[in-house]
C-alpha cells in the first residue's frame, strides 16, 4: 500500500536514518557474538532505546536477558547497571542517600549526595515484581521524570536513560504485581520465549566453550541522543495517525467503533498514552530500517509490545484461555488501515 509522507526530508535527515539502519546491523552483528535468536527482543529492545521508552520484560529466569541487556550497552557506549529487586530493598537503594560528611577545607559537617544505581544509562530492574510498592513507586518517578529529588534538590538522571524491569511469570508468591496506572508507564512489554531447538543446541555448544568475545562499539552516547532527536521528526501520516488511534479506541469495549469480541472478551482498554507510544515507536522501526517515513508494518509491528500490558481480559476470555496477543491479532486483522478511524465490520457493534 502506498503511504503518503507529509513533508519532504532534508538530505542531511534522510542520510542519517540511512545510517542509522546500517548502525542497527552492525549491532545485530555484534550482539550475535554472544545471544543466540532473540531476533524480535534485539530489535524491540532497540526501537525501544530509539524512542526513549522503556521495557518490561517478561520471561522464566536463564534466558540471558541480563547478557542481552549488557551487550546492547556495549555495543552502544553505554553505561549499564543490574539491580536485583528484593522485598527489603528501600528506595534510596535505588536512587541514592545523602550521607553527613567532614568537608576537608571548613572542617565543618554537611550532607553530601552519594547517587544509587539509578544514575547510569541503562537500568535493569530484576523482578521488580519482588519489591513493595514505595520502592517500585521511586524507580518509577524517576524513569517519569528523569531526576531524583533529595533534600529539596533535584539531581538530573544521565542521558540517554533507558530501564529494563523484569518479571518472572511463573513465581508469583510473595510479589507485588505492578498496577495497572504504572505498567502504562512502560513504551513496550516484551515476552522472551524458550528458544527453538536448533538455538538450544547452538547456546549449550557456545557456553560450554571456554571463549569470551569482546564487543565493538557502533554508536556513541552523543550519536544516540542525536538519533533520538532524528526519530520524532520522522513525520507520520495523518492516514497513520488515524490508524494507530482507530487500533486503541477499538480496544475499549464502550467505543462505538470496538467490535464485538473486543466488547466480550475486555474488561478495560488502553488508554491514550498507548496512541501516542504507537506512533512514536513506528517511526523509530521505520527508522532502524532506514526508512524517513512510517508504513502500516511498523504500526503492526509494535501492536503487540505497546498492547499486552495495557488490555485486561475479563473472566470470561481468561475462560476461554484467550491472551492478550490472541485478541491483538484478531483487532489487527479487523481494522483495515486504509480507513483509519471510518473502518467498518459486520462484527463492529452498531
Amino acid at each position: 500500500m502506498a503511504v503518503n509522507q507529509p513533508t519532504t526530508p532534508s538530505a542531511s535527515d534522510v542520510e542519517s536514518v540511512q545510517q542509522l539502519g546500517a548502525a542497527r546491523d552492525r549491532v545485530v552483528k555484534e550482539t550475535r557474538k554472544v545471544i543466540v535468536g532473540m531476533e524480535s527482543v534485539i530489535d524491540e529492545l532497540m526501537i525501544a532505546v530509539f524512542a526513549r521508552g522503556h521495557c518490561l520484560l517478561v520471561g522464566v529466569p536463564g534466558l540471558a536477558k541480563t547478557l542481552l541487556v549488557s551487550s546492547l550497552g556495549q555495543t552502544l557506549s553505554l553505561d549499564f547497571k543490574r539491580i536485583q529487586f528484593t522485598p527489603d530493598l528501600m528506595p534510596s537503594d535505588i536512587t541514592g542517600t545523602e550521607l553527613l560528611q567532614d568537608d576537608p577545607v571548613s572542617g565543618k559537617r554537611q550532607f553530601k549526595f552519594s547517587r544509587g544505581p539509578v544514575f547510569t544509562n541503562i537500568l535493569l530492574a530484576d523482578e521488580i515484581n519482588r519489591t513493595p510498592p514505595k520502592t517500585q513507586a521511586a524507580l518509577l518517578e524517576a524513569m517519569q521524570e528523569k531526576k531524583v529529588s533529595v533534600g529539596g534538590d533535584d539531581h538530573l538522571l544521565d542521558n540517554p536513560f533507558f530501564v529494563l524491569a523484569t518479571q518472572n511469570p511463573i513465581e508469583q508468591e510473595g510479589t507485588y504485581p505492578l498496577p495497572e496506572a504504572q505498567l502504562d508507564r512502560f513504551l513496550f512489554n516484551i515476552m522472551v520465549d524458550y528458544p527453538s531447538w536448533d538455538e538450544e543446541v547452538a547456546i549449550v555448544e557456545r557456553i560450554s566453550v571456554a571463549t569470551e568475545s569482546k564487543l565493538a562499539p557502533v554508536l556513541g552516547k552523543e550519536e544516540i541522543l542525536a538519533l533520538q532527536k532524528l526519530v520524532r521528526r520522522i513525520p507520520a501520516a495523518r492516514q497513520m495517525v488515524e490508524y494507530a488511534t482507530a487500533l486503541v479506541r477499538a480496544t475499549r469495549g464502550d467505543d462505538p467503533s470496538a467490535p464485538k469480541f473486543i466488547k466480550d472478551m475486555l474488561s478495560w482498554g488502553a488508554g491514550p498514552r498507548a496512541s501516542l507510544n504507537l506512533i512514536v515507536a513506528a517511526k523509530a522501526r521505520a527508522a532502524l530500517r532506514g526508512r524517513f517515513y512510517v508504513a502500516p508494518e511498523d504500526i503492526q509491528a509494535v501492536a503487540k509490545p505497546i498492547l499486552r500490558h495495557r488490555i485486561v481480559l475479563n473472566f470470561a476470555a481468561q475462560a476461554e484461555g484467550q491472551t492478550p496477543d490472541n485478541i491483538i491479532d484478531k483487532l489487527l486483522a479487523e481494522i483495515d488501515p486504509n480507513k483509519g478511524h471510518n473502518h467498518g465490520s459486520a462484527e463492529t457493534a452498531a
